[in-house]
């Protein structure tokens, strides 16, 4: 064989050896990106955090934590407040209602947080919603438990085994009420 020959042999290896590579991999851009990063571990964590929600030059929400884990990286994304939060909810008067609870976490999909552990919500009328655990619905703005809650209002307290409200405690029902309630005729 000539010199010409072997060397246009060469070159169409070569091309065919670089094709194959650049059909054989595929876009692996995502699994660069996790390199180091355990499923397990959170992308990040928060220390000592105010986060403020504002709308419209509006504040809406002001949440106060000590500790966030950032799970975002996961399957199924969620947050979790492992040390409690302090939220303060503004309404559109700027009346303020707070919620406090020793542990919370808030899965990105499903726009659901998860409060537990002596949770308490105070609104800006003075009602006081004392359980264990206590779920937001954040698109349906709705509030709801299945567990014993104490609903304290100026003139009542009532006690049940389930909640249902909307944000604003204009539509709130005490489900299966155990305690003692004032009825005017």
């Amino acid at each position: 064989m000539n010199k010409k020959h072997t060397y246009n042999i060469l070159n169409i290896v070569t091309v065919i050896f670089i094709v194959t590579l650049f059909f054989s991999c595929n876009d692996s851009f995502n699994q660069v990106q996790k390199i180091g990063i355990s499923e397990n571990e959170p992308i990040g964590i928060a220390e000592k955090f105010n986060l403020k929600y504002t709308d419209s030059g509006r504040l809406e929400a002001d949440l106060v934590g000590a500790k966030m884990f950032d799970y975002t990286n996961r399957d199924f994304p969620f947050k979790e407040f492992t040390d409690g939060i302090v939220l303060y909810v503004f309404d559109e008067e700027n009346r303020k209602s707070t919620i406090i609870s020793d542990y919370a976490i808030v899965y990105d999909n499903t726009n659901l947080i998860d409060l537990q552990g002596h949770v308490v919500i105070t609104t800006h009328d003075g009602n006081v919603l004392k359980t264990e655990q206590l779920y937001y619905d954040q698109k349906k703005a709705w509030v709801f438990t299945n567990v014993p809650v104490t609903f304290t209002t100026k003139q009542d307290i009532i006690n049940g085994n389930g909640f249902d409200s909307n944000r604003e405690f204009t539509n709130a029902e005490v489900l299966e009420v155990t305690g003692i309630i004032s009825l005017d005729d």
